[in-house]
């Protein structure tokens, strides 16, 4: 299997100091490596792995959740689901970690907050492009001791102190990564270097691949994230579509407005709810129902609660009534006889026309309609998937709360403005700003 190529991060950075708090932020365009740039495997393999990814991505959703709401969690209550590459069919940025800067591709990840590389220490694994990460080789690698702030704070499986080493264990369903917590230089940029200081996981992966990535890059609002630990006020992506294998883009800080960028629709803005930084597991975001074309779907408002916006969770997913009534309104519009899948994460499946792409298929919108009136308008591709020839199926999910995954975010450049809790989003061709 050929290599993926190796993609350097295009950045265009300007420190500024923030008067208020004496911090710095960045000010920042970076290039998103595709997941399957440079990668042989067909459309339809690709798509077959979003779909194993996203099912391993539910069980540790699950488990954190629980976690999170005082009813346990962690691996032990996980769903029993068979091991999936977590990072095979997310987007990855490429930093230096250490002083001199080490080359890491670390997925890029809303849904988790907890930086970390595969690391010499833990008896990591190298990548086929990246090396193993050795802190002995690095000037600026300090540990975090016991009483630091997010070795305290910070919400991991389990947490071990010895010899004043800070030990974790974190979950991601059916895999998890094991570390010591320590502080290190993070350098952005290629040409013109960007250095942050982090606290990171220097660790190694346990039970799970994440394929081309040897670590992550955790932007999710709770403690241990990128985006908290730097207080990043704001911060944008737009995802290209899996089948074209071209890079996104991420922006940062004064970058990271909409406004800025030629879009193909409308810029539509809500608040985050229930969301504070450093408190909240997830993005949270007030859906309220949804629309095939013209038909609003009749669903309880409640079935949408907790609704959450993941660059981690590939296929997304709604609650079993509310993804019930869409199956129904789909098989209506579409008039398509129904198959059973070839792939058994596929559950609702349409027999395409013989020698008929889904691409030359008529299907409606899919609309997502949020409090306030902001509507997210997705295209077929973004909802709808051809796992094998002749045959097109609904990607979306079952789960305990919505979520916005991968798939739905395909061109369509979101934001988010931390600093002032709003979520602003736009249909966009990636590629092409």
């Amino acid at each position: 299997m050929a290599a993926p190529s190796a993609f350097i991060l295009l950045l265009v950075p300007v420190l500024a100091s923030m008067a208020t708090t004496g911090t710095a932020f960045f000010d920042l365009r970076a290039e998103l490596n595709h997941p399957y740039a440079g990668s042989p495997l067909s459309r339809y393999e690709m798509v077959r792995e979003a779909a194993r990814a996203s099912k391993a991505r539910r069980a540790w959703t699950a488990a954190r959740l629980a976690k999170a709401c005082g009813r346990g969690g962690g691996t032990a209550s996980a769903p029993d689901v068979p091991v999936a590459p977590l990072g095979r069919s997310i987007y990855t940025l490429t930093v230096g970690v250490g002083t001199p800067p080490q080359r890491h591709t670390l997925v890029h990840d809303t849904g988790s907050d907890l930086v970390w590389v595969e690391c010499k220490l833990l008896g990591g694994a190298a990548t086929p492009t990246d090396p193993l990460y050795d802190p002995g080789k690095s000037s600026s690698f300090a540990a975090v001791p016991c009483d630091g702030k997010l070795c305290r704070e910070g919400k991991f499986e389990s947490k071990n102190c010895s010899r004043n080493r800070c030990l974790y264990t974190y979950a991601y369903g059916s895999g998890q990564t094991v570390g010591e917590l320590a502080s290190e230089v993070f350098t952005f940029g290629a040409h013109r270097k960007v250095p942050a200081t982090l606290d990171f996981g220097c660790g190694r992966f346990l039970k799970g691949d994440i394929f081309n990535a040897s670590g992550f890059l955790g932007l999710s609002p709770d403690k241990l994230s990128f985006v908290t630990q730097l207080q990043i006020p704001r911060f944008s992506y737009c995802l290209s579509p899996y089948t074209d294998r071209k890079n996104g883009h991420m922006f940062f800080g004064a970058m990271a407005d909409l406004s800025r960028y030629r879009t193909t629709g409308p810029i539509q803005t809500i608040s985050f709810i229930n969301n504070r930084i450093g408190s909240n597991v997830y993005y949270f975001l007030p859906l309220i129902g949804i629309s095939v074309g013209a038909k609003q779907l009749s669903i309880p408002e409640s079935s949408f609660a907790g609704t959450f916006v993941d660059s981690g969770y590939t296929t997304g997913a709604l609650t079993a009534s509310a993804l019930d009534a869409l199956k129904e309104a789909l098989a209506d519009a579409l008039k398509l006889p129904r198959r059973s899948s070839s792939d058994p994460d596929y559950d609702f499946c349409f027999q395409l026309p013989r020698g008929v792409p889904m691409e030359a298929v008529s299907a409606p919108p899919l609309v997502y309609h949020f409090e306030g009136g902001a509507a997210m308008v997705l295209p077929r591709e973004s909802y709808l998937a051809e796992p094998s020839p002749g045959e097109m199926c609904l990607v979306i999910g079952v789960d305990a709360q919505p979520v916005i995954g991968n798939f739905q975010q395909q061109n369509m450049h979101v934001l988010f403005d931390v600093q002032n809790q709003k979520f602003s989003f736009a249909p966009t061709q990636c590629d092409q700003i």
